[in-house]
């Protein structure tokens, strides 16, 4: 009977074969699954314990610190108010550090006195507690000085860097559609030249009052590059011409001792006692006389004129002085004042903060940055409050003529009349492609 049973489940195995092997198949599938995923779950048990093992962690680190580049190289162009510390800290250099840097420094170059647009390279060290393995500090036009760290002794050894440079002449004149600045930079003025060139027409011009749309400038400047042509510094305006309403206002660089300067075509220096506005770019935005305080909330006299501007905005010293106030005011918070002679003073106020080294007893130069715009005291916004004071009295600074400095006479006259021909025939042959 069993036999009889045997030959019958053959039978059909062999008459439903493609039955039975598809069922073959199913089981050993579902077999095979369930065995790789017991081994997946070990695997990944494995894994996870291996990952998270300190001693592997570590390892791994030391792998991948090993592919990072050791040593990060940057060139840092220093921004307006930026001090030598500021500056490496921003790169978490440590205090300790820095006082390595300046100490080496403090004897060759003016550390505490960075100009604007000054580039300062340095090579930090990232895998040594960020330390400095190579610094060079610009000293002048040509000069740098090179610091480079003794890793065996952990001392600086100095060399003097010389570059050699040339000086060029550049000229560039635009139209101006929106504003001076906006057209100078379209035209690939430096940022430098630009501060110059409205410092030099500040005495004479308001750039938010007197500037239309069409007026138009040229201006003709030094530069000196090095042997592979980049420009290293700029150096003096040579020639400036505002043309405003279609009157042109141009000036010459005169450069003889005891008057070197800019004069207009009649030898008269553009130079005045004090600066018509000690601020660029800034919109008048409330005139000298009554009004309403606008937090008092009654009408007072306002004895100084106010000029809205972006905060952090340069204010200049608008003449030669010596600083006898730099501190907090009360209601003008941050103020600076500034005593010009016997005859008049100046008051700064609502300034973000001081410029560096400014303090009492300071003695400041025309044109000299002395603090940043801001909204410190009684202020509704960023703006600069600006006083003159004559003989002591509160006078409208927009209202004020002061004559202007050195005329030209006798033998410098004839010498600055020979100059403007020269400077006059340089630009022709620049606008002609001849130079």
């Amino acid at each position: 009977m069993a036999r009889i049973n045997l030959s019958k489940i053959r039978l059909q195995i062999f008459k439903n074969k493609e039955l039975f092997l598809l069922l073959f198949l199913l089981l050993f599938s579902i077999t095979s699954t369930q065995i790789y995923n017991l081994n997946k779950k070990q695997i990944n048990k494995n894994y996870n314990s291996l990952i998270n093992n300190t001693y592997f962690q570590k390892n791994l680190e030391h792998i991948f610190d090993g592919l990072k580049p050791r040593y990060e190289i940057t060139e840092h162009i220093v921004r307006q108010g930026e001090t030598f510390d500021k500056i490496l800290k921003k790169y978490k250099v440590s205090e300790n550090e820095i006082k390595k840097i300046k100490k080496n420094l403090i004897k060759d170059g003016n550390i505490n006195s960075l100009k604007t647009g000054q580039k300062i390279e340095f090579t930090i060290d990232k895998l040594n507690r960020a330390k400095i393995v190579n610094f060079i500090f610009p000293v002048s036009r040509s000069k740098k000085i090179e610091l480079s760290r003794d890793l065996t002794l952990d001392i600086f050894t100095k060399k003097k860097m010389i570059t050699n440079l040339s000086k060029k002449i550049v000229f560039k004149e635009g139209r101006i559609l929106n504003s001076l600045y906006k057209t100078a930079i379209d035209l690939k003025i430096q940022v430098n030249v630009i501060i110059d060139f409205a410092r030099i027409y500040g005495f004479q011009v308001d750039f938010q009052r007197d500037i239309r749309k069409n007026d138009s400038f040229q201006i003709m400047y030094e530069i000196f590059e090095d042997d592979e042509g980049k420009i290293f510094e700029t150096g003096n305006i040579i020639f400036a011409n505002l043309k405003l309403r279609g009157k042109n206002n141009s000036l010459y660089y005169y450069n003889k001792k005891d008057y070197v300067g800019h004069y207009d075509s009649s030898g008269r220096s553009i130079q005045k006692a004090l600066m018509k506005t000690p601020i660029n770019g800034a919109r008048l935005s409330s005139k000298f006389g009554m009004r309403k305080h606008p937090i008092d909330g009654f009408n007072k006299m306002h004895r100084g004129t106010d000029f809205a501007a972006p905060k952090g905005t340069p204010v200049m010293a608008s003449g030669n002085g010596i600083i006898v106030r730099a501190r907090w005011c009360g209601g003008g918070g941050n103020c600076i004042k500034i005593k010009h002679n016997s005859v008049y003073s100046t008051i700064y106020a609502h300034l973000s903060k001081f410029a560096n080294g400014i303090k009492n007893g300071v003695r400041v130069k025309q044109g000299q940055i002395i603090g940043y715009v801001g909204s410190t005291g009684k202020s509704t916004g960023p703006h600069l409050h600006y006083e003159v004071v004559e003989n002591g009295k509160k006078i409208n600074s927009q209202k004020l003529k002061l004559p202007s400095g050195k005329v030209l006479k006798a033998e410098n006259r004839k010498l600055f009349e020979i100059s403007k021909i020269k400077i006059n025939v340089q630009k022709s042959e620049l606008i002609l492609g001849l130079n």
